[in-house]
């Protein structure tokens, strides 16, 4: 009787597996360099020598700088997706979907690697040329729009405090954020999760519970 290969042996699949592994080994290397030293400053060369490649293998895999930026962000929106995104908003309370976000951040405290690189990209992408700067326009204006959604909710469910206005409010919140995540990745000793906390709390009339 003949058996089947496994998945890992060589084969179509293993070379699927092959390749899908190294790519994301290559993303990996590519987040860390573009945290450390922001995306204009490191070369595909450097890139490919980080990861033990040719210039030539990770173009194989990345034909440009471009390509890889954008896989790099692709990646963490995934990842930030399983954790929070995944879930339908218009179907939990407002209060509990800020608690979410609260909990997200406690989360992010734990790769500040990762919360530098959206510091140091975000900030190199003000620049119109910046590759990244339509994905952080959109970025901005989706978590302004998410978060004025749930404050207008709290506003309709009567957990809104009065003279809030939502949309204000949520740019507000997104720019005490960020800020925040800076001074936080300068000293650690600051309270990122708890101030964040406290001021959404300041716009409710409710407790926000821990998620």
């Amino acid at each position: 009787m003949i058996h089947p290969q496994p998945p890992s042996a060589q084969g179509p699949r293993g070379a699927y597996a092959k390749t899908a592994a190294r790519r994301r080994e290559i993303v990996e290397v590519a987040t860390g360099l573009f945290a450390r030293e922001g995306y204009r400053s490191v070369t595909m060369l450097q890139v490919a020598n980080a990861c033990g490649v040719s210039r030539t293998g990770l173009l194989h895999h990345f034909p440009t700088k471009e390509s890889l930026l954008e896989e790099v962000l692709h990646a963490r929106e995934e990842t930030d997706a399983h954790r929070l995104d995944h879930l339908d908003r218009s179907r939990i309370d407002a209060v509990t979907a800020l608690a979410d976000l609260v909990a997200l951040i406690e989360h992010n405290t734990t790769i500040p690697a990762i919360i530098n690189l959206y510091a140091v990209l975000s900030a190199e992408a003000a620049d119109p040329t910046h590759p990244a700067h339509a994905y952080f326009v959109e970025r901005y204006a989706g978590y302004s729009r998410a978060l004025t959604a749930d404050f207008e909710r709290a506003r309709a469910d009567g957990t809104l405090a009065a003279g809030v206005d939502p949309a204000r409010f949520a740019v507000e919140l997104i720019a005490l954020m960020d800020g925040l995540q800076v001074q936080w990745l300068l000293d650690p000793r600051i309270d990122m999760v708890g101030m964040v906390r406290e001021r959404i709390q300041s716009a409710l009339t409710v407790p926000l519970p821990r998620a």
